[in-house]
């Protein structure tokens, strides 16, 4: 019993030192403390490889930035949006930023974590996606990275079941360790699989808005956006929508902070 609550004891201790907010308050508005047990390093590594691997995958297909107007435009955005990002945290500049399209009918685009960034074709394509509305996805995804949703949600699964298997460790005499390794793999299959939860997409919706009206962005593009994918929807919803839902409550919350930061984007406009 003893050893029971030494554990849990020791895991409240945890969970209380490994609270944060990953990104400096701005007009976006998004303070929330988030849990961080896991260390931002090995999360990044293992995104670089999967990155990495999903890289070599699409140049055996040929299917990597093969069109070479289409990548040069996302590029294009994409590092006006990542030269923005030193506002929300200075470490980030210093990220090892990665921008590749891939030809793929899914509408759906991702950063890892680390500044890995991804566009499929599908997205620019399907939607005829203007260079604002672009920039409205990419950066509600680069916010995700900013944030470190994936490793948020990694950190929740690595305690959820290494406090199982320590409990189950400390009753019959398990290896701890082995508990460790399980439930940092079980965050794994949690930051490729599963979507990201409401607060979190609330976040990256609100950061993405700011960081896009920063870099020069329409912010009422996000807006149009949304509702190109809503209307894009037929039968199942696209794949970008599955972890993205395009709710009332979502576009009126777009609408309610872009006056913020449109004179952040008039600025931003006269300095062009």
């Amino acid at each position: 019993m003893k050893k029971i609550l030494s554990i849990l004891i020791a895991s409240l201790a945890l969970q209380i030192g490994s609270c944060a907010t990953t990104t400096n308050s701005s007009v976006s508005g998004v303070e929330r403390s988030q849990f961080l047990v896991l260390p931002a390093a090995t999360v990044d590594k293992m995104s670089a490889q999967a990155y990495s691997e999903t890289l070599t995958k699409a140049k055996k297909k040929s299917t990597l930035n093969v069109d070479r107007a289409m990548y040069n435009r996302v590029n294009t955005i994409s590092q006006r949006l990542i030269k923005q990002v030193g506002v929300f945290r200075a470490d980030a500049t210093k990220w090892n930023w990665e921008v590749n399209v891939e030809k793929n009918d899914q509408l759906n685009a991702y950063c890892m974590p680390g500044g890995k960034i991804m566009v499929f074709s599908g997205l620019v394509e399907k939607i005829k996606a203007t260079d604002d509305e672009l920039a409205a996805v990419i950066g509600h995804e680069i916010a995700h990275a900013l944030r470190e949703h994936g490793r948020e949600r990694m950190s929740q699964a690595y305690v959820q079941q290494f406090g199982l298997q320590a409990l189950a460790a400390a009753a019959g005499g398990g290896a701890v360790g082995t508990a460790a390794v399980k439930g940092a793999g079980l965050g794994s299959q949690l930051f490729f699989a599963l979507p990201n939860g409401r607060e979190q997409e609330r976040e990256s919706d609100r950061i993405g808005l700011e960081l896009a009206a920063r870099a020069g962005y329409n912010p009422d593009a996000a807006v149009t956006l949304w509702q190109k994918m809503s209307a894009g929807n037929k039968g199942a919803p696209p794949e970008f929508l599955s972890t993205h839902p395009a709710s009332a409550n979502r576009i009126a919350d777009l609408k309610a902070l872009a006056p913020k930061v449109r004179p952040l984007y008039k600025a931003a406009k006269a300095k062009r």
